[in-house]
């Protein structure tokens, strides 16, 4: 029996870190799975660390990423770039991930060529098509148009069965992103180069990219910080600041100079996992570091007022403080004043996985009929 051939397409960093690795599992499984990476290169640089950690090597590089790119641009790129791609390698199956321009584009480009689709991290739902924007509804639309959902919980299965998914095509397996952490975490040690933590203060670490903060919403994260920073004299934080200039300007403006504040270039993920294992406590509106965090121990606190990623809620790991300064100050200084509090989320269950969510989809993979 021929193989089956497994395109799998991702563009940005987060993407990537999920991706990775179950390229490597397929890699893994060659006897029966054909693997071929197409990158768009949503994100360059950043993308292009993630592949040299996991020694991934693109059979096709798009190479897309322009200086403030607009949506309309980057739609129409990768829908007619992975157009190509796709009728080159003809594919059995394509791949894509989560709720990025990449993943619906490239779906829709599947879809007209009339390839089956796999979501991985399918089902996860805001139900605000605005919020956050455009990764809601291109999380729908991926939805929509695939043919193999690969779900992380049960909540995300629930919310593809009732959005009239075929229930037979529904795999629940965990998500990917623990696979990656985990592997991380245990082959890849990796200091940040130039950044020196004083072992006597708590290290809060904050990540603030999305959208939907630009402008005032990331300028009142930053008050706070500072803050934060004034009333707690035993902390210190860490803001890895995304190239962005709608992140890098207000960002800097605000934080650059201030005492116990590092502002510090985006890091590598090895890196990036070292330091989320040093934090006392995690500020992020990253979907990614919602999942991984609480692998490691650590509360979250998301600067975003909802969430598709509600489990992390209901179980007691992550808390929704929004871009609301006083929130968000009242929030982590209740973490750093109460024990039992800080115990309570430390100590939760992850809801998003083992580190075996990639064997599980490989294993539907190989079971398509050609």
């Amino acid at each position: 029996m021929s193989k089956v051939k497994v395109l799998t397409i991702f563009g940005t960093r987060p993407e990537a870190i999920k991706m990775a690795p179950l390229v490597k599992e397929i890699e893994k499984n060659s006897d029966t799975l054909e693997s071929v990476v197409c990158v768009t290169a949503q994100h360059r640089q950043i993308l292009d660390q993630v592949l040299e950690l996991f020694e991934i090597k693109p059979d096709y590089d798009l190479d897309i990423m322009k200086d403030n790119q607009n949506l309309w641009s980057l739609t129409s790129d990768v829908l007619l770039k992975t157009k190509e791609v796709i009728e080159e390698v003809k594919p059995d199956v394509v791949l894509v991930h989560g709720d990025t321009t990449t993943s619906m584009a490239a779906a829709l480009s599947a879809f007209y060529a009339k390839v089956p689709v796999g979501h991985v991290e399918a089902g996860l739902r805001t139900f605000d098509k605005y919020y956050p924007f455009p990764e809601e509804i291109n999380r729908v639309f991926t939805d929509a148009v695939c043919t193999y959902y690969f779900a992380p919980t049960d909540k995300s299965c629930d919310n593809l069965k009732a959005s009239l998914a075929n229930p037979e095509n529904i795999y629940k397996t965990g998500n990917t992103v623990i696979d990656a952490l985990l592997y991380t975490v245990e082959n890849h040690k990796e200091e940040v180069e130039g950044l020196t933590l004083n072992p006597n203060l708590k290290t809060i670490l904050l990540t603030s990219h999305r959208r939907e903060n630009f402008g005032e919403p990331i300028r009142e994260i930053c008050k706070a910080v500072l803050e934060l920073v004034e009333r707690n004299q035993d902390i210190e934080v860490v803001y890895p600041v995304h190239p962005n200039p709608n992140v890098r300007q207000p960002v800097y403006e605000l934080l650059d100079g201030k005492e116990r504040i590092h502002l510090i270039k985006p890091l590598e993920y090895a890196q990036f996992c070292s330091l989320m294992k040093k934090a006392h406590i995690i500020m992020t509106d990253s979907g990614g570091v919602q999942e991984e965090a609480p692998s490691l121990g650590k509360p979250v606190l998301v600067l975003r007022d909802t969430t598709e990623r509600p489990e992390a809620v209901d179980y007691g790991t992550v808390k929704l403080v929004g871009a609301n300064k006083e929130k968000i100050i009242s929030t982590v200084e209740k973490l750093l004043s109460d024990e039992a509090e800080y115990k309570k989320m430390s100590e939760s269950v992850n809801p998003y996985g083992d580190g075996l969510a990639s064997k599980r989809i490989v294993e539907v993979l190989k079971s398509i009929k050609k």
